[in-house]
């Protein structure tokens, strides 16, 4: 007969209440550290400002991050993961379609996660501001890929008459620039223009014009 182990061998599941504690805690201290190094930068956050944004004891980061540079890596890469499925199910939802149809799906979508998500370019350009480890890994991790698979969908476009012609990587670089950083500045743009780009029906007008001005021409029907 097989004896059984002893009670005091099994391990014991942390009650659930207890592990739904720890997710929030935790989702808490990834939306503090999206928010405090989209505003702040790296270097000019600190554990403890997260830890006071987040409304947690400090000692709970260590708990769940090993150390900063382990914190802001899983903030980024929750917030590309987002941003990836909302690109995927704009993709997704123009299965089928046109190239300038999906293209222009891509680019409506883009917009609008920048929009209700400005933490995503703002950190890009905090950390595109100087040389850095995280600059390598962000774009080795997040952004090349996405860039990569862009780019060939841009040369097809390009290909078929609906793209202007020139240099597909500059030209995706505007694109990019113009769906997601532009609202990155959208402070700035109000003190300057008045021109506020949350007010109903504003994201579209900015997404209608981002197709018109680099996806001009049109599919031609065989």
């Amino acid at each position: 007969m097989h004896k059984r182990p002893a009670l005091s061998a099994i391990p014991e599941k942390p009650p659930r209440k207890q592990q739904q504690r720890s997710i929030r805690t935790k989702q808490k201290l990834l939306n503090a550290a999206l928010e405090a190094f989209s505003e702040n930068g790296f270097k000019g956050t600190s554990t403890r400002n997260i830890a006071n944004r987040a409304g947690v004891h400090h000692p709970l980061i260590t708990y769940h991050f090993r150390n900063k540079d382990e914190l802001w890596r899983a903030a980024v890469d929750r917030i590309f993961t987002e941003f990836n499925a909302a690109l995927a199910a704009a993709a997704k939802a123009q299965a089928g379609e046109c190239p300038k149809a999906r293209m222009s799906a891509l680019i409506r979508a883009y917009v609008h996660y920048a929009a209700g998500q400005p933490a995503l370019h703002k950190i890009m350009v905090q950390e595109a501001s100087r040389p850095s480890q995280r600059l390598d890994w962000l774009i080795g991790t997040h952004i090349r890929p996405l860039f990569d698979a862009a780019v060939e969908d841009i040369k097809v476009l390009q290909e078929l008459g609906i793209a202007p012609p020139g240099d597909t990587k500059l030209l995706f670089n505007m694109i990019r620039v113009s769906s997601g950083a532009l609202l990155a500045l959208s402070l700035e743009f109000k003190g300057t223009s008045g021109i506020d780009m949350y007010q109903p029906g504003r994201l579209d007008e900015l997404a209608d014009m981002i197709i018109a001005v680099f996806l001009p021409g049109n599919v031609v029907e065989a």
